[in-house]
């Protein structure tokens, strides 16, 4: 079923003539209650698959706006067991939405790897993104969750040349995100040129759908994107919504879901090809 969400999703927005709209959040930010309102919300609101952030201490691929969104969460009592109820929560409002857990691997290592596949799959989660888990440390989840089920969902970055790039999706399953800039997350923003030919070369090597993340912050950045992958994903800009609408001591604003949730729709029209 996992993988099928994941699929159906993608042949959907293809059928639409359209790009998948993927919106990133970290699990319990800025609290736990509205977290899940901005999370409950995301369907209704244009996403088509959401990427739920496990919060981790030391996030070394992101930016400072998704690392303060990590603390904010952990700081509110957030842990992993605490991110699966949230994602089993998600699955009951959205029988059809794909959810991908993102994050890192020590805390999956310190839930043990078998007892956090078995409970992501009882939460529905649909697929997996290890930012620190190379391709030669395949055995260590990756080829679990398979067995399981699970898509395994890999990154493609600017320096991933052509003899790495079938090593990194050779296990690859449900999309390849391509990581659009070299650096950090909420910085920059990649040409419409760079990204064509990375899908280019990504639809060469593999039949997965290709989406494109890191650097979308606009509808029109969306709308550039989209012409080329099969999804975009957006991450940092709902994120600084958030921050933007807490105060000192990172408690939110009464409208801070419903703040962020606009932005989702304004996004979502962007999506047209």
């Amino acid at each position: 079923m996992a993988l099928d969400r994941i699929s159906q999703c993608f042949s959907a927005c293809r059928a639409e003539n359209r790009a998948a709209l993927g919106i990133f959040i970290s699990a319990g930010d800025p609290d736990a209650k509205t977290s899940e309102e901005l999370l409950f919300g995301l369907p209704d609101a244009g996403a088509d698959f959401v990427e739920l952030g496990m919060p981790f201490s030391d996030p070394m691929a992101d930016g400072p706006v998704i690392q303060a969104a990590s603390l904010r969460a952990i700081k509110a009592g957030m842990t992993l067991d605490k991110v699966l109820e949230m994602a089993a929560r998600f699955r009951q409002r959205h029988p059809d939405v794909p959810l991908i857990l993102m994050g890192y691997y020590n805390p999956v290592y310190i839930y043990g790897v078998d007892r956090f596949l078995d409970d992501a799959m009882t939460a529905g989660v649909d697929g997996l993104i290890m930012v620190d888990l190379p391709p030669e440390e395949d055995a260590e989840l990756c080829l679990p969750a398979t067995e399981k089920g699970m898509a395994f969902i890999r990154l493609i970055t600017p320096t991933t040349n052509d003899q790495r790039l079938p090593t990194v999706i050779n296990n690859a399953s449900g999309f390849v995100y391509y990581v659009s800039i070299t650096g950090i997350t909420g910085t920059g923003s990649a040409s419409t040129d760079s990204i064509a030919n990375a899908m280019a070369r990504i639809r060469h090597a593999s039949d997965l759908p290709a989406v494109v993340g890191f650097g979308i912050k606009h509808a029109d950045d969306v709308r550039e994107a989209g012409r080329h992958a099969d999804g975009v994903v957006v991450g940092s800009a709902v994120v600084s919504i958030i921050a933007d609408h807490c105060d000192d001591n990172g408690n939110a604003a009464p409208d801070t879901a419903q703040k962020a949730l606009e932005l989702v729709k304004q996004l979502k029209t962007g999506t047209s090809r």
